[in-house]
């Protein structure tokens, strides 16, 4: 999939874009292509995490309006929960090899047991 690089308009041409106009355009971007998956086919985490940090770095934004910080928090939130709900669990923790041989009754050979 190809994007085509926004116009150029005469009332912005030479402007620069600021970054909270950059920020809000590609999180409108990310945000339309995770809603856009194929059928059957499972929500993508790793773009949920960009879409979450994405918005965590725009609330982060010294001059961004009061309203759209508190926005992008909550939204933030919301994006975390997805993406912790879709992590695989973590695999459990294994016990040091000492506790596993000590647990098991492990004698070296040839080492006669006491007894």
């Amino acid at each position: 999939m190809t994007i085509s690089p926004i116009p150029t308009t005469p009332s912005t041409a030479g402007e620069p874009r600021n970054q909270d106009t950059l920020l809000v355009a590609s999180l409108l971007h990310l945000m339309s292509h995770y809603s856009a998956k194929g059928d059957g086919e499972p929500p993508c985490v790793k773009l949920a995490s960009v879409i979450e940090r994405h918005l965590c770095a725009l609330a982060r934004l010294p001059t961004i309006d009061p309203v759209l910080r508190a926005t992008c928090e909550q939204l933030a939130d919301q994006w975390a929960n997805v993406v912790d709900a879709r992590l695989p669990p973590p695999a459990p923790a294994r016990q040091p090899l000492l506790a596993r041989f000590m647990k098991t009754g492990w004698v070296s050979k040839g080492v006669p047991v006491a007894g």
